[in-house]
């Protein structure tokens, strides 16, 4: 245990789960993007619904997508913020079935006019996990810089990307594979040390059977 444990999170706001947790959740949606949303729909499900708007959930989410830490003193304007930027978000409740009660699913159009969805859960002190990016399942706390890889289900094709990212010396720290049933599409969470460059990234694009790519840069906190 250690001192972050004890006293939770440095934030703004009421809630360590509702608020600090719900900016991260944001957060990790804008990195993927590559900057903040042109549009997002945000569905907010069982206590992220009914008691979220008293805590400053919807405000502390799209303080995320803005880009944001859970201690910045803007977090309160977001939404107004959003407006100014031309960021138009839509709120809604929904039943993610067998999701943590703080659990949220975004739905955004990236600067790019990528789209791309989000799942995750606020778990308490400020901590998440990622569960599903473009509907496909991930398990990940958004604690590390990571790649999320889409891709066929290819003998030798994991080893192509740790042998790219070793050559550009990344370091990997964890990695997971998810798949539901042999010969179909496979996601793989790669957690690293430190942020992927843009020409690895580039490289493992490029490797033959990669669908889709997302990547995570994760900034060191003050």
């Amino acid at each position: 245990m250690d001192v972050f444990d004890l006293i939770g999170p440095v934030m703004i706001g009421p809630s360590s789960s509702h608020t600090a947790g719900a900016v991260r959740i944001g957060r990790v949606l804008h990195d993927l993007l590559g900057g903040p949303p042109r549009s997002a729909v945000i569905g907010l499900h069982q206590s992220f619904a009914r008691t979220g708007p008293g805590h400053g959930t919807p405000q502390a989410l799209v303080a995320g997508l803005l880009g944001m830490r859970p201690d910045d003193e803007r977090i309160p304007r977001s939404l107004e913020m959003a407006r100014d930027l031309g960021l138009a978000v839509a709120f809604r409740d929904v039943d993610l079935k067998d999701a943590h009660p703080n659990s949220v699913r975004i739905e955004a159009v990236g600067p790019d006019g990528a789209c791309r969805t989000l799942q995750a859960s606020s778990i308490g002190g400020g901590v998440i996990r990622v569960t599903a990016i473009d509907d496909q399942s991930v398990d990940f706390s958004g604690d590390f810089p990571s790649l999320v890889l889409l891709h066929e289900d290819r003998v030798g094709l994991i080893a192509e990307v740790t042998r790219l990212l070793a050559a550009e010396r990344v370091n990997i720290a964890n990695m997971r594979v998810f798949r539901s049933h042999r010969s179909g599409d496979v996601a793989t969470l790669i957690e690293t040390d430190q942020p992927v460059p843009q020409a690895a990234r580039d490289a493992v694009r490029a490797i033959p059977g990669l669908v889709r790519l997302a990547a995570l840069d994760v900034e060191p906190e003050d």
